[in-house]
């Protein structure tokens, strides 16, 4: 029942994710008076659908999306009369244009004419479709805002949780036992303990962990004098801070030569400001961009897990299915805490909706970011016509690209079938 229950929550949360996704692209057609004939969340057959006014609203069977149906997405070639779509002449894609061009002016009615997406003006154009992402956006910092700043996240103290007992470089940071004539670590040649405070290090007072830490990694190759607080007393040590390969703080791929103490944190739950909620959002939105940008390369690693029987990346690509199973798992595990149960799940949720926003954003169409490079382009060229008085050049025919829109909406298929699979038969965990 556990697992059921947090699969749900998430499966239920991601469809209110794209419920509120196209309620901003909505709200936007509304206010500029675009004719809206449907608002659907989910693609396939309607499961259940009412009409208000001129809008059909509903949901459907296949739960991987949604959609706004506006009037005039398309518009007509540029000197026919708004309705009048001519005949094809030359090439396939050209005929491919006009039929889908045709079939978007068939719902423009007489008196529609300012009605329609592609006659609304630039700005206008750009914040319907923006609409959309940075609802995502909005509830990704209001998950967040709620995690950081209300319920509170585990953050490293300046106090020792366990001491290491001798050096050893990053690359083998996960072996049990000393090798043999391993040297002692700092922490444990001046004798160190479980319970240890520090409270201050080379002469300096110490706040919180990341403080400690960015110190003992400045201080390679010196003695530090060091206050630590243990059982009500401070006690004053000189460290000789040695030099070890770790990992970077801001890049974990890299690995760099810095001072070493040998020590691991204890961590306590603490609330945290707007400005932790900032820096957190600014920290997440350059992972996801970067994450988006090796979407193709990553994709890889699925199609070999999915059919090469490799183990699935934990930091790779995912899909509904897959992440509604990890909240089921994670939920069902016995061992964490109710309290760490409901910040997981907020935490997931604002990374989805981050996620969902950004990938909104690539300027490629179906995707909204093609709709508002469309609308970008059409004020880049209204400006230059201004600037070299040359006529407006009206709307941007977005038609055009819709040999690449087909083929991208192809990708997105293909990808989201391969993630359902892989998720159903190689699926990412991340509990037991």
């Amino acid at each position: 029942m556990a697992y059921l229950a947090g699969a749900l929550i998430v499966f239920f949360g991601l469809l209110v994710s794209i419920a509120l996704h196209e309620l901003g692209h909505f709200s936007f057609a509304k206010l500029f008076r675009v004719r809206t004939t449907q608002f659907m969340v989910g693609f396939g057959p309607t499961m259940k659908s009412w009409r208000r006014g001129e809008t059909e609203y509903g949901v459907k069977w296949i739960p991987l999306g949604g959609y706004v149906r506006m009037i005039g997405m398309l518009p007509p070639r540029k000197g026919d009369a708004p309705g009048q779509v001519r005949q094809a002449s030359t090439g396939p894609f050209q005929g491919l244009i006009e039929s889908a061009r045709g079939a978007a002016l068939e719902e423009v009615r007489p008196g529609d004419e300012d009605r329609v997406f592609y006659a609304k003006k630039w700005w206008q154009k750009a914040l319907i479709m923006v609409g959309g992402p940075a609802m995502n956006l909005i509830l990704a910092v209001l998950f967040f805002a709620i995690l950081l700043m209300g319920i509170g996240t585990n953050q490293p103290q300046p106090v020792i949780d366990t001491v290491a007992q001798c050096i050893v470089p990053a690359s083998q940071s996960e072996l049990k036992d000393c090798p043999a004539n391993a040297p002692p670590t700092p922490a444990k040649q001046v004798g160190l303990l479980p319970g240890d405070r520090v409270v201050a290090f080379d002469g300096k007072k110490i706040g919180d962990y990341r403080d400690l830490q960015e110190q003992i990694r400045d201080s390679g190759g010196r003695t530090v004098p060091m206050t630590v607080r243990r059982d009500g007393k401070d006690l004053r040590l000189d460290v000789p801070i040695t030099r070890n390969k770790m990992r970077d703080l801001d890049d974990e791929d890299e690995i760099v030569n810095v001072g070493f103490l040998g020590i691991t944190p204890g961590s306590a739950v603490e609330r945290q400001g707007p400005g932790a909620v900032a820096s957190t959002m600014g920290d997440l939105t350059s992972r996801t961009a970067g994450a988006l940008v090796r979407m193709p390369q990553k994709m890889v690693g699925v199609w070999n897990a999915a059919f090469g029987g490799e183990e699935r990346d934990p930091n790779g690509p995912i899909g509904v299915v897959g992440v509604s199973r990890i909240g089921g798992e994670f939920a069902a595990d016995d061992t964490i805490a109710g309290s760490q149960k409901v910040a997981y799940f907020v935490m997931l949720l604002g990374s989805l909706n981050l996620a969902v926003g950004l990938f909104n954003l690539v300027p490629l169409l179906p995707l909204d970011g093609g709709h508002i490079a469309g609308a970008l382009l059409e004020a880049v060229k209204k400006l230059f016509a201004k600037i070299f008085r040359r006529p407006d050049p009206g709307y941007v025919d977005v038609a055009k690209a819709l040999p690449v829109t087909y083929v991208m909406a192809a990708v997105l298929i293909v990808m989201g079938g391969l993630l359902i699979y892989a998720d159903l038969f190689n699926p990412v965990r991340v509990t037991g």
